[in-house]
C-alpha cells in the first residue's frame, strides 16, 4: 500500500494528473503533501485543481512550466519551504504533449517540442527535485519503494519499440519516438540513482479516455488512475528500471 508523506504530480490540472491527485485524497493514508503542478493555475483549466485544494488542505497547486529553468527553481523553492526540511518522496513525471502527426506530416518544429515537454522536461525537473535523495536519506525503510523514495516518468506502450501500440489509428511520430526516449532516460537514472535508493520506473497508463487520449480510448481515466495507485503500492527495487503498465505487468521496450 502506497503510504507516501510527499507526492509531487506534474500536469495535475486535467486527465490523469487530475485524477491522481483526486484519488490520493481518497486514500485512507493520503499524503500530508500532495504537489500539483501545472503550467497556469489561475487559467480555465485549473478551475476543477483550485477546486480540489479549496477544499483539502494536503494540496497545494505550485505554479510549474517543466521545459523553464527559472519556473522549475521556483517550484524547488517552494515546496522546498513547504516541506520544512523533509524529503520528497514521490515524484510522478506526467506532463506531456502529443501532436498527431504522420511520417509524411511530422516537422522538425514538431518534433523538437514535443521532445523538450516528453523527455528533456521530465530530465530537467527530475534534477532539481532531488529532495527525493533527502528523502531516501533519512528513511528507515530497506530497498526501494514509492513510499520511500521514487521517481514515475509517465511513459506509454506507443513508444515500445517491440509493441508500438495502434500505430494504424494514431501514428504520432514524434509522440512515440519521445516516449521511446523517455524509457531510455528512465533506465539512465534508475542506475545513477541505484546507490540512493530512489527507485526509477517508466508506466503506461493505458490508453486512457483524456483530451490527449482522444475518443477512441479504450479506459476511463479513473480506472487508470486507481490502478496506477496499486500498483505504486506494489513496486520495488526488483521494479528499478523496468518499463511497467497500470496493473504493474511488464511491457516490452
Amino acid at each position: 500500500m502506497l503510504n507516501a508523506r510527499s507526492v509531487l504530480v506534474t500536469g495535475s490540472n486535467r486527465g490523469i494528473g487530475l485524477e491522481l491527485i483526486r484519488q490520493l485524497l481518497g486514500k485512507s493514508k493520503r499524503p500530508e503533501w500532495i504537489f500539483a503542478t501545472c503550467r497556469d493555475p489561475e487559467g480555465p483549466r485549473a478551475q476543477e485543481l483550485k477546486k480540489l485544494a479549496a477544499q483539502h488542505h494536503e494540496v497545494k497547486i505550485i505554479p510549474l512550466e517543466i521545459t523553464d529553468s527559472s519556473s522549475i527553481q521556483a517550484a524547488v523553492t517552494k515546496v522546498t519551504d513547504l516541506l520544512q526540511g523533509a524529503g520528497l518522496n514521490l515524484l510522478i513525471n506526467n506532463a506531456g504533449v502529443a501532436k498527431d502527426n504522420s511520417l509524411e506530416s511530422e516537422t522538425a518544429e514538431d518534433m523538437a517540442e514535443v521532445y523538450k515537454n516528453n523527455v528533456i522536461g521530465p530530465m530537467m525537473v527530475t534534477q532539481a527535485f532531488l529532495l527525493l535523495r533527502k528523502a531516501s536519506q533519512e528513511s528507515r525503510q530497506k530497498g526501494m519503494s514509492c513510499s520511500k523514495a521514487a521517481i514515475i516518468n509517465v511513459s506509454s506502450e506507443g513508444g515500445s519499440i517491440t509493441n508500438i501500440l495502434i500505430f494504424d489509428l494514431v501514428p504520432c511520430i514524434g509522440y512515440r519516438c519521445s516516449k521511446a526516449a523517455l524509457n531510455m532516460l528512465t533506465r539512465c537514472q534508475s542506475l545513477g540513482y541505484a546507490e540512493d535508493e530512489i527507485l526509477c520506473v517508466a508506466l503506461h497508463p493505458g490508453w486512457v479516455q483524456t483530451d490527449m487520449g482522444g475518443t477512441e480510448a479504450t479506459m476511463p481515466v479513473d480506472a487508470s488512475a486507481r490502478a496506477i495507485l496499486n500498483t505504486f503500492g506494489r513496486l520495488t527495487e526488483k521494479d528499478n528500471g523496468t518499463f511497467v503498465n497500470w496493473e504493474g505487468a511488464g511491457v516490452p521496450w
